[in-house]
C-alpha cells in the first residue's frame, strides 16, 4: 500500500486566518486553536500546513519550541496598479505583490525610531496630531527637510531653515512663531515618513 506524499493544498484564506489572528491576540495559536481557524480535523495536516508556512518563510519557531511569526508573516498585499487621485480608472486589475511597511519606510532599522505626533504646528505639511513619524536618527539634516529636533530636552518636528542668525526651526502653520532657542537645539533625526490611520 503506497502511503500518500503529497502536500496538503493551502487555502489562500490559511495565511489570512491567522495574520487577523495574531493581529489580535498577539501570538501564534496551538496547532488544535489553528484546526479550529483553518477548519482542519486531522492534526496531522495542521502540522504539514505549518511546516510549508515555516518553509515560506511566514513562520518560524522561538528557541524555547513556540511558533512565532517569520520574515515574511508581516507582508502585505501591494496592487500592481496606482490609485487614481484625480478622474476614477476603469482599468483594475487583479494582480499584486506582497511586501512590508518596513520596505518602503524603513532603511537602517537600528537607526530609525517612531515618534508620535502631539500638536497641529505642522498640519500644513500634512503632519496631523496622533501621526506616528518615521525618523532616521542622524545629527545633520539639510535646509527644507523636516526634523525632529531637541529643544529645552523635549522633541518638536519643525522644518529645518536657514537665516543670517543660524538655523531655525519653522513650523507648517501660521499661527506658530519660527523657533529660534538662544541655547541651540539638537537634531534627533530627520523624517522619512508617516503611518497614520484613516478610521
Amino acid at each position: 500500500m503506497a502511503l500518500n506524499t503529497q502536500k496538503p493544498q493551502l487555502d489562500p484564506t490559511y495565511l489570512e486566518k491567522l495574520q487577523d489572528y495574531y493581529a489580535e491576540h498577539k501570538v501564534i495559536p496551538s496547532y488544535s486553536v489553528l484546526a479550529a481557524l483553518w477548519g482542519i480535523s486531522a492534526k496531522s495536516w495542521v502540522s504539514q500546513c505549518v511546516k510549508r508556512f515555516e518553509e515560506s518563510g511566514f513562520l518560524d519557531w522561538t528557541p524555547d519550541k513556540q511558533l512565532k511569526p517569520g520574515a515574511r508573516f508581516f507582508e502585505r498585499r501591494m496592487a500592481h496598479d496606482t490609485v487614481q487621485a484625480g478622474l476614477p480608472n476603469p482599468a483594475v486589475s487583479d494582480g499584486y505583490d506582497l511586501v512590508t511597511i518596513d520596505d518602503y519606510l524603513v532603511r537602517v532599522p537600528s537607526k530609525t525610531s517612531l515618534v508620535r505626533v502631539k500638536g497641529d504646528s505642522m498640519i500644513e505639511a500634512g503632519i496631523h496630531e496622533g501621526d506616528l513619524l518615521v525618523v532616521e536618527q542622524q545629527p545633520n539634516a539639510n535646509v527644507g527637510e523636516i526634523v525632529v529636533a531637541i529643544v529645552n530636552n523635549e522633541f518638536t518636528v519643525k522644518f529645518l531653515e536657514r537665516e543670517k542668525g543660524g538655523f531655525v526651526l519653522r513650523p507648517a502653520n501660521k499661527a506658530y512663531p519660527v523657533l529660534r532657542p538662544k541655547d541651540g537645539f539638537e537634531i534627533f533625526g530627520v523624517v522619512a515618513g508617516l503611518v497614520r490611520r484613516t478610521r
